[in-house]
């Protein structure tokens, strides 16, 4: 090797999880070194391209870092506001990766077995807790008979799912780390014969063993938070869908709701006014003093 090669192979031995968020041109900069030269490293170590050898770098390192550790490797360095961007575009970039990956088929089939189904079982547990009860809370607008199920133990999963049949859906919502619980209360289902949606990650998810329909958003990211957005939007998605699909109802449904909450004062304290544009807070009291 050259002794630019060498620096980049002893950079990279002791540096492995620094350089394997590193570009090209950003591993020259930090050995003082050009940007063709690494490239020339990676061609002259058998891979076809930078790219190709980061990509076999990334496979080496995965799994021998923490969370903690890749969070602070890749913006260990970086000002808040570089964190803010950073996270926001991989959250557009997993949005992305969603769109141009989602089987427009299996999206259509979830909404028709949603719509047709007499009952509907929601699960989706520890960080997917906020995306099951997300949708628990829309469907239960649209239409009846809609479960989530949220617990701690397998047994009394399956006494709530106990009456589970044919004419029914299951929606299990599992990412990475996935949830044994609701793989089982999926095979559960699938065993009653009812219809069984995932939503996960990829189609090596083993959410998929049990699903007939799968629909599949991006969700890692480089930190020890889960990025849940390209799944909400698809759930999102799923909603809107759903209401358009049935309008009436959902009309309906809305109106028996806002007539609930007037006659019993759900919200009398609990909302914003907005009077001439202005948000404007105890209404009633400002104007008692004018």
């Amino acid at each position: 090797m050259s002794k630019g090669h060498k620096a980049i192979a002893d950079y990279i031995s002791e540096h492995f999880d620094q350089a394997v968020f590193m570009t090209a041109a950003k591993l020259g900069e930090t050995l003082g070194i050009s940007e063709s030269t690494v490239v020339r490293f990676a061609a002259g170590i058998g891979y076809d391209g930078y790219p190709k050898f980061q990509k076999a770098l990334e496979s080496c390192v995965q799994g021998k870092l923490n969370g903690i550790q890749k969070m602070d490797a890749k913006y260990g360095r970086s000002s808040q506001s570089e964190i803010l961007t950073s996270v926001l575009t991989a959250d557009i970039e997993k949005i992305q990766d969603t769109i141009d990956n989602l089987d427009p088929a299996a999206f259509e089939s979830a909404v028709a077995t949603i719509l047709e189904a007499e009952t509907i079982y929601i699960m989706g547990l520890r960080s997917n807790e906020p995306l099951a009860a997300f949708l628990h809370f829309y469907l239960n607008m649209i239409r009846g008979k809609v479960f989530l199920l949220n617990t701690t133990s397998v047994s009394e999963t399956f006494e709530q799912m106990i009456h589970i049949g044919p004419k029914d859906c299951f929606i299990g919502i599992s990412f990475p780390r996935y949830s044994m619980r609701t793989l089982k209360a999926m095979e559960f289902a699938n065993d009653r014969n009812a219809k069984v949606i995932a939503i996960t990650d990829s189609i090596h998810s083993p959410m998929n063993l049990y699903s007939s329909c799968n629909l599949l958003a991006r969700s890692d990211m480089v930190s020890v938070v889960d990025s849940l957005v390209a799944p909400l939007s698809v759930i999102n998605a799923l909603v809107v869908a759903l209401c358009l699909k049935c309008p009436e109802q959902v009309r309906k449904n809305l109106e028996t709701l806002e007539e609930t909450w007037n006659n019993y004062q759900v919200y009398l304290n609990d909302e914003i006014d907005f009077i001439d544009d202005e948000p404007m807070l105890d209404y009633s009291l400002r104007r008692k003093e004018q």
